[in-house]
């Protein structure tokens, strides 16, 4: 009976909701009934603000906007092939696509995080996680491209990360979905007790941006949410939701709902550092793929490993305790001073807040009220610091101004909560449209954020923009929030689903922006630094073509002696050194994308032609007035074709 209840209230829920989206535009006036456009405007030849990098969520990229304006920039390819740019495609980046269950071209990309020193951005490198295949990318902001990812073993639906520690010393990635730790044939049935979730701790060189990963938790089989680290006075802790702690394994919308309280699960990833280097954590074998791309070959290489180290949560006192939250609690957030830990649950109606410093003094006397696999949980009422109450319906999401204020997302009511911090009084709210998961102030995650702006990611747009078919784009909307009120003052249509956002000023990453890779620096295997570097060779049934381009001219343009069944490789080194000359090459045929070769850099695509003939290849980016005169052709003869190689240099 309770199951058919939570059912129905569930549906009637969802039915306000759905007749609430249609009277939305009553009594809308729009942006030009305040100063809203002029607030977003950013005239032509003048910069943004902040770069804003979402997530593309089940695109599996990062997207670059500029905020104010909300132009789109620039799509980073990151675990989904892009044909734009060959990423994923070309031999030089099909590395990085590898893992331990091979190539795989995709992922659901959900939380971007900007590296930090002393808790503030310092606009290194972005961090991004892969949910569906276990997966952390690191971004290099010095070129807005995917620099290293690696897989992450004993873990499945990598959704609690990527989050990085205040000093970039770890990036973390928790499991959504617990499995048998290690991988096994077994009963679904048999979950409860069998199944582990793991909390995976990344290394971060601080001077390279390398990535290693350190060790492993093993915790009970519960589903772990999302996370953010300590800061300040809770630096060197680590705070991650948890639902499921019924360890349901069937009908989760009902049966994982039944407990009154779930769980914060507080990690001393400081005490877990002790413990190893103790001796206390225990060598497990795993496979896992930890690919790089080298911007010296301008090639990716892909690694794979055999083991992780290991520590269990059950057996090392001090290492993980556990905060009680209600209900299903989805979003974890610690505010700048790193005293206070929200913890948003999902079926609450309220916002509970757990106090740090109460925190440490319950452990310090022993406040314990029973245990889970072992983990001490914390009595409920020794950590709280306040309640913030009926703020809204299905609270996710908090970000911080830096001013003493927080924000709240409200997916069911479909609105942004503005409250103040140790008062708990709820000071303002304003309607998003609609139904809003994150919400992102830049640096509203760190010891030092802009209370300037907060953008909203809302997963329906229903009547915000033209219809195009029954599937629309998700959306960002833009608030003002340097006053006592919130305004919204711009929406804008996104890439993919993005969950979550983060935002830098751009004064951090600009100047340091790489306009050209240095020929003379390129050190790629198959580089031709001049038409006279470029040739034609043959090893069997493969033909390596090492050419060069240049404003408006393939050297070599064109070549005889290719056979059906042959193999053939084009390296393509692009020979300009001025910033923004990318030139493209597409071949007719070949069953990968074409090329984007940004100057300086070698890239190669291979073509295995089918039919004889000549066929053309050409520049598929504008490049110049010439840039129809960009072009070449192939001659393909028989397979049992005596005709020899031979290529034409500057028409010779």
């Amino acid at each position: 009976m309770k199951k058919n209840i939570n059912l129905v209230l569930a549906g009637c829920v969802a039915s306000l909701f759905l007749m609430g989206c249609n009277n939305s535009k009553q009594g809308n006036k729009g942006a030009i009934a305040t100063n809203a456009a002029e607030k977003v405007y950013v005239a032509p030849g003048e910069y943004d603000e902040y770069y804003g990098f979402f997530s593309g969520g089940f695109s599996g990229q990062l997207s670059v906007y500029g905020l104010p304006s909300g132009r789109l920039f620039k799509v980073i390819p990151v675990f989904s092939q892009d044909p734009e740019k060959g990423y994923g495609y070309s031999e030089e980046t099909k590395p990085m696509l590898m893992t331990s269950h091979g190539f795989v071209p995709w992922d659901d990309s959900h939380h971007p995080d900007i590296s930090q020193t002393n808790g503030e951005l310092d606009g290194r490198w972005i961090f991004i996680n892969g949910n569906n295949t276990p997966r952390i990318a690191r971004i290099d902001l010095e070129d807005f491209s995917t620099a290293e990812i690696i897989e992450i073993p004993n873990s499945a639906g990598n959704h609690s990360s990527s989050f990085v520690t205040e000093n970039t010393e770890y990036v973390v990635a928790g499991t959504r979905f617990s499995v048998p730790i290690p991988q096994r044939d077994m009963p679904i049935k048999d979950y409860k007790g069998n199944f582990k979730g793991s909390l995976s701790f990344i290394k971060v060189d601080q001077k390279t941006g390398d990535m290693d990963l350190s060790f492993q938790i093993h915790m009970p089989g519960f589903n772990y949410d999302l996370s953010h680290p300590g800061r300040g006075k809770s630096h060197g802790w680590f705070f991650f939701t948890t639902y499921n702690t019924e360890e349901a394994h069937s009908l989760l919308e009902v049966n994982a709902s039944q407990n009154d309280k779930d769980f914060i699960a507080a990690v001393n990833w400081k005490k877990a550092e002790e413990y190893i280097k103790a001796g206390k954590g225990k060598k497990m074998p795993t496979k896992y793929a930890h690919n790089k791309f080298n911007n010296e070959t301008h090639t990716a290489t892909s690694t794979m490993k055999d083991e992780v180290l290991v520590l269990d949560a059950s057996e090392l006192p001090g290492l993980v305790y556990l905060l009680p939250t209600p209900k299903s609690p989805h979003g974890c957030d610690v505010d700048p001073s790193g005293e206070y830990i929200i913890g948003n649950g999902k079926l609450s109606a309220n916002l509970t807040v757990h106090s740090f410093t109460k925190m440490l003094d319950a452990i310090e006397k022993k406040k314990f009220d029973g245990e889970a696999y072992g983990l001490p949980i914390l009595k409920f009422d020794d950590v709280l610091a306040g309640v913030v109450e009926q703020p809204g319906l299905g609270p996710l999401h908090t970000e911080f101004d830096g001013k003493g204020y927080a924000y709240t997302t409200f997916f069911i009511s479909s609105e942004v909560v503005k409250w103040k911090l140790g008062t708990w009084e709820i000071i303002d709210r304003k309607p998003t449209y609609y139904s809003v998961g994150h919400l992102m102030i830049p640096g509203g995650n760190s010891r030092k954020p802009d209370g300037k702006y907060l953008v909203a990611m809302n997963k329906i747009t229903k009547d915000r923009y033209l219809p195009v078919g029954p599937d629309l784009n998700h959306s960002a909307q833009l608030y003002d929030i340097s006053g006592d009120k919130m305004e919204l003052i711009l929406d804008f249509p996104t890439i993919g689903e993005p969950h979550y956002a983060a935002a830098i000023k751009a004064d951090k990453i600009k100047s340091k922006s790489r306009q050209i890779y240095k020929l003379d620096e390129n050190k790629h295997p198959a580089v031709a630094k001049s038409p006279n570097d470029t040739k034609v060779i043959r090893k069997g049934n493969e033909v390596h073509i090492y050419m060069t381009m240049i404003r408006s001219h393939f050297t070599p343009d064109n070549i005889e002696g290719v056979k059906v069944g042959d193999k053939v490789f084009f390296h393509i080194t692009n020979l300009e050194q001025d910033f923004d000359v990318p030139h493209g090459f597409a071949m007719i045929g070949a069953n990968t994308s074409e090329l984007l070769v940004t100057p300086g850099k070698t890239e190669t695509i291979v073509w295995e032609p089918k039919q004889v003939g000549v066929w053309p290849f050409y520049c598929t980016d504008f490049c110049s007035a010439l840039h129809q005169e960009m072009q070449g052709y192939v001659r393909v003869s028989p397979a049992d074709s005596k005709i020899e190689l031979s290529w034409s240099l500057d028409d010779e």
